[in-house]
């Protein structure tokens, strides 16, 4: 570490600041760190590093299904920025209560060093209790009441800018299909608000009939919510569906129906997962920063683990809209999103 130090004109504490991923490293001495790394062929002993701290060098990621695109995704990207920092334990809660306890109880103490977790139904004190001390890093809709840090992307805003973009379209009776009652509450209940100020600000009659609720969020439920919809008679002119599976499952049954899309009904996602843009027709759909995801939230994490008592930090993570031919466009990108 003190060759790549000597090499690259800067302290050993910038180097393993570089090495441990920390974001207070400006983006040239960075660069100059790593081209050093690689001029030197310098590859940190883990082991020892890790024996000497007491760590063990492991973190776990828990979502709630891989079977999800978008969760799938997301850890591949998690595993790409931990390369060469954390090796990665992957846990699926299936959104099941008993399963996230189990799943904390198994990789809590010393097990991992930290854990990133996207919890649907443990919230505020009584996930920070089975957590034990443990550093942890939220990211999704479950709050934790301030008392762990948070990544997540603006629900509220991007179902709003979905649903505008709809609006601006012309179309008038917008679905919504995803919504879901207790205990899922986060991401589904923000995105609901965002449908719903969207048709507000347009000066649109609210229609639950058009609020289409799912067990689950895979293909087959977004099928057999709009299944249901046409069934009982009610023909909207546009679907806003809360993830690109329930979007695919949406567009087979408009297929099989005859409707055409977006002729007849044009239909928006949210995850921008590499499946929807290989469907006929691609499928439009809101576009989350994943990779800014899993870096922001190892970045804290990483932070959390050497300083147990900094601050509790929220990050909102931008997105974009992906316009597709599912709303009439053949391709294209929309802005949004927040930032850091």
């Amino acid at each position: 570490m003190k060759d790549v130090a000597a090499l690259a004109g800067v302290s050993p504490k910038t180097v393993s600041n570089v090495i441990n991923g920390f974001v207070h490293v400006t983006p040239a001495t960075r660069d100059r760190v790593k081209d050093a790394i690689r001029h030197l062929g310098y590859r940190p002993n883990t082991s020892a590093r890790n024996l000497r701290r007491g760590r063990t060098g492991m973190v776990g990621l828990i979502v709630p299904e891989l079977d999800i695109p978008y969760f799938a995704e997301l850890a591949r990207c998690f595993l790409e920025a931990a390369a060469g920092r954390f090796t990665i334990l992957i846990e699926q809660t299936l959104g099941e209560r008993e399963r996230e306890e189990a799943v904390l109880a198994a990789l809590g103490g010393k097990v991992v060093d930290g854990i990133v977790l996207s919890p649907l139904t443990l919230r505020g004190t009584e996930l920070m209790d089975r957590l034990a001390g443990t550093p942890v890093v939220l990211i999704g809709e479950r709050p934790s009441g301030g008392l762990a840090d948070h990544v997540a992307v603006d629900n509220i805003r991007a179902a709003r800018d979905a649903v505008q973009h709809l609006i601006g379209l012309g179309r008038g009776r917008i679905a919504a299909v995803g919504v879901r009652s207790e205990p899922f509450v986060g991401t589904p209940l923000l995105r609901l608000t965002g449908y719903r100020e969207a048709l507000h600000a347009a000066g649109l009659p609210g229609d639950r009939g058009l609020e289409c609720e799912t067990p689950g969020y895979h293909r087959r439920h977004g099928a057999d919510a709009m299944t249901a919809l046409l069934d009982r008679g009610e023909r909207p002119d546009a679907v806003f569906c809360f993830n690109d599976a329930l979007a695919l499952g949406v567009l087979r049954v408009l297929h099989e129906r005859g409707l055409r899309v977006p002729e007849d009904i044009a239909v928006i996602g949210f995850d921008d997962v590499d499946e929807g843009r290989f469907s006929v027709p691609s499928l439009s759909s809101v576009s989350p920063d994943k990779t800014a995801v899993a870096e922001r939230a190892l970045a804290l994490l990483q932070e959390r683990i050497e300083t147990p008592s900094a601050p509790v930090r929220e990050i909102v993570i931008g997105h974009r809209l992906r316009v597709r031919e599912s709303t009439g466009v053949r391709e294209g990108t929309g802005t949004g999103g927040g930032t850091p």
